[in-house]
């Protein structure tokens, strides 16, 4: 069957249907690294590795880049308190998020780009936005006109009534319409700034994804992602900024936004206060926990965040791996002569299982209903297996090693490790021997921070790189 994705932009279902046939282009919003990230940042990238994991399965090849914003009004408040230069707060925030998401077993991107690394880029697509009449200039800022562009608002739905009336826009009487927004910033004294042919300044929030997504995968790419408070305005003016500058129309073929995470009935959010940090929250349930429960619900939908829920995350967990060790506890015994009819109809079930597994991968990516398909599968092996009569036949072991084998590799899928750490085991040789491939790459085109996130991922879970004349060897632990 055809994978089929919910489409904010359309609203509907729809067969996803790469632009070109075996790749897949992804660019998914990261966190703007001024503190530490809470497990409501984390949610997006389990997610999208859940994604990417699955296409890889279905044997497509996948780009995937996801941002850092290191440019932005919080970041240089931040600064300012701690009296610290912005951007290199920004970094070492942004190496701290990135241990967080790799303890969650996420899989580094191919590439981090950064907003302070991109400027020219910006510089050039507000160039060409004010050339070609979509945006203006005043005193050094430079705004786009929404409404010259007769688009604006079809991803989020909203006319422009609507937008201004549900929206706190900064009241600047320097622009022509109440919703213009600025794509480039004058320098104000104390803030990172770059020369320009509007004078010194700094790009906007918007401007940034649009030119790195382009940059790096080009207009008309298949999967754009992050939270739904993304969807108005961030990723609305993205689409007004990047189609503008290109005459290339769909910019994103599908876009993906994930729920909220609530605390107390609320959103998770810094501004309200009612955050724990990934950090915390792998400290007191583990990261094997913590990531169980972000995909035990469907990414669209939001997840209440509390001791019951993870709790009961954590139960669940340990159903698949309890069953999963006795079942390899059984394979240690001696096989008896022998048939076990039930054998075959566990057989029978593994393949059921991954079938309806794909199934729900393929239905928008249900993460929640592919987790149900292994508890049934544990259900009726557990019924099976650890019944007293049960004897290891011949048939009997290989359909208990049939249920163990779909449990490694279903789980893989979703990023599931059954040991008792999420060390080595959490990777298996292929996984381990593609990140060593990718760093080798990251360090001949001088990406320097892939390659170290990447070294840090496999540094956590257990891995040693070692340089050889023939080149990187690694070993477990």
């Amino acid at each position: 069957m055809a994978i089929r994705v919910y489409n904010t932009l359309t609203r509907q279902k729809e067969d996803f249907v790469p632009a070109e046939p075996g790749k897949v282009r992804i660019y998914v919003c990261g966190v703007t690294p001024y503190n530490y990230a809470h497990i409501g940042n984390a949610r997006p990238p389990v997610v999208w590795d859940c994604i990417r994991r699955f296409l890889a399965y279905r044997g497509y090849e996948v780009t995937f880049i996801q941002n850092f914003t290191d440019i932005d009004d919080k970041i240089i408040q931040r600064g300012h308190e701690l009296q610290r230069d912005p951007l290199e707060l920004a970094r070492e925030y942004s190496q701290i998020y990135l241990e967080d998401i790799g303890a969650l077993g996420v899989r580094p991107a191919d590439r981090y780009p950064r907003v302070s690394e991109h400027i020219p880029e910006i510089i050039a697509m507000v160039k060409t936005l004010v050339e070609k009449g979509y945006a203006y200039v005043v005193d050094g800022d430079v705004f786009f006109a929404i409404e010259s562009f007769p688009a604006y608002g079809k991803l989020s739905g909203r006319s422009l009534d609507e937008m201004q009336a549900g929206s706190r826009v900064e009241v600047d009487e320097r622009k022509r319409h109440p919703m213009d927004f600025a794509l480039w910033k004058s320098a104000k004294a104390g803030e990172p700034a770059w020369d320009s042919p509007w004078g010194p300044g700094r790009p906007g929030w918007h401007i940034e994804c649009s030119a790195m997504s382009l940059k790096y995968l080009g207009c008309g790419f298949d999967l754009h992602g992050g939270g739904t408070d993304l969807i108005f305005p961030h990723h609305e003016n993205e689409i007004a900024q990047a189609e503008a500058c290109t005459g290339c129309a769909p910019f994103v073929r599908y876009w993906l936004h994930s729920a909220f995470i609530t605390m107390g009935g609320n959103k998770m959010s810094k501004s309200l206060g009612n955050i724990a940090t990934i950090r915390e929250v792998i400290e007191k349930y583990s990261a094997k926990v913590a990531r169980f429960w972000l995909i035990g619900t469907h990414y669209r939908n939001p997840i209440s965040f509390g001791d019951e829920e993870l709790t009961a995350a954590a139960k669940g967990l340990e159903r698949l791996e309890t069953c999963r060790a006795n079942l390899r506890h059984l394979l240690t015994a001696e096989p008896v002569d022998g048939d076990d009819p039930q054998a075959r109809v566990i057989a029978n079930l593994t393949v059921d299982t991954k079938e309806n597994f794909i199934a729900a991968m393929e239905d928008d990516f249900n993460t929640a209903l592919a987790l149900g398909s292994l508890y049934e599968l544990v259900r009726e092996a557990n019924r099976w297996a650890l019944d007293r009569e049960f004897r290891p036949t011949v048939s009997g072991l290989r359909a208990v090693e049939s249920v163990v084998t779909t449990l490694d590799e279903l789980g893989g899928i979703l990023g599931i490790w059954f040991e008792d750490d999420a060390g080595s085991q959490a990777l298996s040789d292929a996984e381990i021997q593609q990140l060593v491939e990718e760093r080798q790459a990251a360090r001949k085109n001088k990406d320097w921070q892939t390659a170290d996130a990447i070294r840090d991922r496999l540094k956590a879970a257990g891995i040693v790189l070692e340089d050889t004349p023939q080149g990187v060897r690694w070993r477990r632990e």
